[in-house]
């Protein structure tokens, strides 16, 4: 297990500086210079060109590249060009809120998709499974933007029961806190409950009929052993497979929901940095972002081999 992971963490590697050098080269072929937008009105020639020197900008892109790859592997990310800040810090100081929203979102598209995925299997073609079913289609079909726009216009606007966006800390005002947390959260959640249920659904339909079920039925087991015990446990790996791409997946859903709600995290960092044309930010969100999809994947290949023990990542003797 131990050479496996290694030999994954050294795969990463080349995938990641693929992603940085795709990464580089959209962001410089997208129209506008960034330069330009925050010079101001007062665009006099020779502040302009001492700004584009300041950042590497008037080298050759094969130079800036290398140099930001450089400086991107001592742990420096540059500088804002939007606010100067070091790229690092505005981040860090935004993940927080981003991982905050994601994990509630996260906790709660897990835990619907358990109970309810599990209650539909048992209880197949009841209302429930039905009621399920119908949420499964709705809510892969309702885009983020959509559904959180009437999530505020019903809920904050007309029955005035949430706030409709904004962010309080947790530990000046919990109550705030969570209150402004529901209406992103179930808006972030509702595409990923909706395909986490039907994964739960079919994978546990699978094994409700498997021979060793009915054996462990036969020796006396409550139903509820069963299910929980032998059913759920065997159910779980491509279960497990979908959760592992919903953790990855968090930043890029984040995106649209904390621009709606004026959430203040990394999303919405990356959405006001890609319209000004914030090249190092860009750059860095995007490679922290496949960073995570790598991660999580490496560690549900790791759950694999604690589920199910036949699973074996090490070289086989021949």
């Amino acid at each position: 297990m131990t050479q496996y992971i290694l030999r994954r963490l050294l795969l990463m590697v080349p995938v990641a500086l693929l992603v940085t050098l795709i990464v580089f080269a959209l962001v410089r072929l997208s129209p506008g210079d960034p330069i330009l937008i925050y010079a101001g009105e007062e665009r006099d020639p020779a502040a302009i060109e001492a700004l584009r020197h300041e950042y590497g900008l008037d080298r050759p892109l094969p130079l800036q590249y290398v140099s930001w790859l450089t400086h991107a592997l001592q742990g420096d990310l540059g500088r804002s060009l939007r606010t100067r800040q070091p790229v690092l810090q505005a981040i860090t100081e935004r993940l927080p809120k981003t991982l905050e929203l994601g994990f509630a979102a996260l906790l709660l598209s897990i835990s619907i998709a358990l109970v309810v995925g599990s209650i539909a299997a048992l209880k197949r073609n009841s209302p429930l499974d039905l009621v399920a079913t119908g949420f499964t289609i709705a809510g892969v079909s309702l885009p983020n933007f959509y559904l959180g726009i009437i999530l505020i216009l019903v809920f904050a606007l007309a029955a005035r029961i949430f706030p409709p966006g904004g962010y309080a800390d947790f530990a000046s005002d919990p109550f705030d806190n969570l209150k402004r947390l529901v209406l992103p959260a179930i808006t972030l959640a509702t595409a990923s409950t909706a395909v986490n249920l039907r994964q739960v659904r079919s994978s546990l339909l699978d094994v409700l009929e498997q021979e060793y079920l009915r054996t462990a039925r036969a020796k006396g087991l409550r139903e509820g052993a069963v299910i929980v015990g032998h059913a759920m446990k065997n159910a779980l790996i491509p279960i497990v497979t979908i959760f592992g791409l919903q953790i990855g997946a968090l930043l890029d859903g984040a995106i649209i929901t904390e621009t709606i709600f004026f959430w203040p995290g990394v999303g919405r960092l990356a959405v006001d940095s890609i319209a000004g044309r914030d090249y190092p930010v860009v750059q860095a969100i995007v490679l922290m972002s496949a960073l995570s999809f790598m991660a999580s994947t490496l560690a549900v290949d790791i759950l694999y081999a604690w589920l199910d023990p036949r699973i074996s990542y090490g070289r086989r003797s021949s």
